[in-house]
This record gives C-alpha cells, structure tokens and sequence, in this order.
C-alpha cells in the first residue's frame, strides 16, 4: 500500500451530500447519477446486483472493494460498454439505459479505463482531438470541404494544446502515444477525456501501475476536476489516497453496495474491515452482503478492535 501523498495540500472535503444517517442506497441532496436494481451476470456468477444507488453532485466518490467486487463491471453498465440483466439508471435526470457508449460522452458523462485506451499509433495530438464532439468535418461530405470545419479545427487543438500544457504532455504531443510511459499514457486518457467538456468524470483505477511522481500529479489534476465544477467518482485500491482525496466513499463487495459514507466513518465500518481482509473463517462475506443468511457483526467487530486496538498500542509507546 502507498504512503500518503505528503507534498499535496489537504483537499477541503465537501460535506451535507447525503439526506438521514448514511447507509448503502442512503439519498442523496444533489445526485448527478442514480442507479435502481441493476443487475448483471456471467453464467452463474452474479458480478453486479445493486439495488439502489446515488452519486452525489460536484464532489469526488471513491468506489472501493477487494478484486472481483463488480467495481469495474458496473463502471461499464452505467457508460454504455456492457448491458445490465435488469436495471435502470439516470444521468443527469435523463435515462441511459440502452444509450451507447459515444453517446453517454456526448451527454457528459466520460470514463478511462483500468488499461490505457490510448491509440498508440496515432500522436499524442491526434489522440487527444478525437476526444473533442461535435466536429463539424466528421461526415464523409463535410471532410471534402475544409472552410467548413477549419475554424473548429483550430479551437479544438488550441484546447488540446491547453490540456497538454497542463498535464505537462505539452512537449510530446508530436509524439506517438505508443512511445509513453504508463504514466503519461494515464495522464493522456484524462487529458483526452475533458476536450468533451464532461459534467462527470469516471476514473477506472486512475493510479494502477503509476510511479509515486506521476501519483501525485494525477490526484492533483483529480482535485482539479472537483475544483472547474465537476463530479468525479473513481475507483481505486490504495485507501490513502482514497482517504486523502474522497469526499463520499461507496463499497462494493460480491457485485453489492455494503457501505457508504465519509472516508473515515467508512473505514471503521466492521463489514468494509471484513470485506478488505477476509477477517476470521467463520465470517463469510455472504452473510455480509446479504447473499446468505448469517450474522458476522460480531466476528468482524471482534477483527476490528483487534486491528485498531494494535494500532493504538502502537500510538502509546
């Protein structure tokens, strides 16, 4: 697990989000993304079943969870890339069920991926103009007619060119995209997916396989988002940096919501404890997640003082 980031501010964290005591599908004061019922299976494995969930508006929501969750798998149900069984969800107050994924970015609502999608053959440039909508020279008809879209051109690229400035890909966008590193290929999928001018941002494990340097470039730029008036939910792994940066933190754990609340009110949570290190035997995560009947509280509270009772051993010496 990776340190704090010691060298970036503590964020001001935006608080009142959420309407009576926090629990999983708790509602929200101004959710931008609401999801109802959504369901998705593999054979006869359940990957997703959410019952209900609200992503609060212009703040920046951690979806945490141990591997296998459904973390990503309901990132692709609610941006178009993979269908639900059941299910509907909202954006924005507008249904997006059956909408594809092009035009969920269309609407506002853009995502990156675990696994860079960058167009390694193209340049960084290049890479970062497809990200812009509404081209007036995209149709077969109009691309023969420069004086329609040259102008546009011009202010995309000057936007683009702004974007790399100021994810310091500026000197590289003559490059092609398969020539940078991890990292900067992290920070050219962010930097691509705001020439739509989105309304939500959706980071798919944003710091996975990212040196510390470009780790903390990446949570700036993160903060950043938050601060032009956009809503950010991201999935990450390193509870420090969900910590640090997470104003509202939702867990998933066999394909459903478990939890959700602030950051620190969400990290002593006993069935969050349970969910992240599999506590004792007896405690089986179905029972957590309501998959099967049970009760683990007791076994998961008992881990937890166990945990923070070391811990604050440790503070006293």
């Amino acid at each position: 697990m990776s340190s704090k980031p010691s060298s970036l501010p503590s964020p001001e964290k935006t608080t009142g989000l959420h309407v009576g005591e926090p629990a999983p599908g708790v509602a929200k004061v101004d959710p931008i993304m609401v999801v109802d019922n959504v369901s998705r299976t593999f054979g006869g494995l359940t990957a997703v079943n959410v019952e209900h969930l609200e992503v609060p508006r212009g703040a920046i929501t951690a979806l945490i969870g141990p591997n296998g969750a459904g973390k990503t798998t309901l990132f692709n149900l609610m941006t178009g890339f993979d269908t639900p069984d059941t299910g509907t969800w909202s954006f924005d107050g507008s249904s997006l069920a059956g909408v594809p994924a092009f035009k969920v970015a269309q609407r506002g609502q853009v995502r990156t991926f675990q696994l860079t999608k960058a167009l390694g053959l193209l340049t960084v440039m290049d890479n970062m103009k497809l990200g812009a909508k509404d081209q007036a020279g995209e149709g077969i008809f109009r691309s023969l007619f420069p004086f329609i879209w040259r102008k546009q051109d011009a202010e995309i690229e000057a936007r683009a060119l702004e974007l790399l400035e100021r994810f310091k890909l500026a000197k590289l966008k003559d490059e092609f995209a398969a020539s940078l590193s991890g990292g900067q290929r992290k920070l050219l999928e962010m930097a691509r997916a705001l020439m739509s001018v989105p309304t939500l941002v959706m980071l798919d494990e944003p710091m996975a396989g990212v040196n510390p340097a470009l780790t903390e470039s990446l949570l700036g730029h993160i903060l950043d988002l938050k601060k032009q008036g956009m809503t950010v939910l991201f999935v990450e792994h390193d509870m420090h940096m969900v910590r640090h940066i997470a104003d509202w933190v939702v867990v998933m754990a066999e394909g459903a919501v478990i939890a959700e609340g602030p950051p620190d009110e969400v990290m002593k949570n006993p069935a969050v404890v349970d969910a992240y290190l599999g506590s004792h035997q007896e405690v089986d995560l179905g029972v957590v997640t309501g998959r099967i009947e049970g009760d683990s509280a007791a076994a998961a509270a008992a881990l937890f003082e166990e945990l923070h009772g070391d811990e604050a051993g440790k503070g006293g010496k």
